[in-house]
């Protein structure tokens, strides 16, 4: 499944660039992710996700390939859960839109196997989309920390000690886009409902 989307930080490119070639800070700021252990250019971790009663964990290990004369970022990912496997293929690419607004443009090939697989391509759309909105404002407001803290604040060494964070709740975050997308329909359907009975009662 081929995924496409943009958020905007606000920090010039070069700023945003430091930001996403750090593993350790990327994994802190996608939520329910965590890295576990750091072996060479593997970064060993694990995601956590729930949808209702349904708990999945997924282990595997990501690898981050930067280029920097390009401003891209290649992420290649894969795990295994007890709910099936994940695997994706992630590019990021830098944009600047001025001297502070730099713009991320990431294209995702996922792959899910499982039962996460059988939520069909349309929440699967909506819940990437909104994780990629949650990433980017986390990953500003960890940028906002550092200007504040110092960088020795997210100075971390490679044996990674990362608390576990909450789970990522699916239907929590697919709750707001679908209904956004829900709330028109409502009323389209309010109004035919409204009109129809109209006419029967002019009768």
């Amino acid at each position: 499944m081929e995924l496409s989307d943009s958020f905007t930080v606000a920090c010039p490119i070069n700023e945003t660039w430091a930001l996403l070639s750090e593993p350790e800070r990327v994994a802190r700021c996608f939520p329910g992710a965590h890295l576990t252990e750091v072996v060479g250019d593997d970064h060993h971790g694990v995601v956590n996700v729930r949808l209702g009663v349904l708990a999945a964990r997924f282990t595997g290990q990501v690898r981050f390939e930067p280029d920097l004369d390009r401003h891209r970022i290649i992420v290649k990912a894969g795990g295994d859960g007890n709910q099936g496997r994940a695997e994706a293929h992630i590019t990021a690419r830098l944009e600047a839109l001025s001297d502070d607004q730099t713009q991320v443009n990431v294209d995702a090939d996922l792959q899910l196997e499982g039962r996460l697989a059988q939520l069909g391509r349309g929440i699967i759309t909506e819940v990437s989309s909104a994780l990629t909105a949650q990433f980017g404002d986390n990953l500003a407001a960890s940028s906002t920390a550092e200007r504040v803290l110092g960088p020795d604040a997210f100075a971390h060494p490679r044996s990674v000690a990362m608390p576990e964070p909450d789970a990522l709740d699916l239907l929590d975050t697919a709750r707001r886009p679908i209904m956004k997308r829900l709330v028109p329909l409502a009323g389209l359907v309010t109004l035919v409902v409204w009109l129809l009975r109209d006419r029967r009662s002019g009768r």
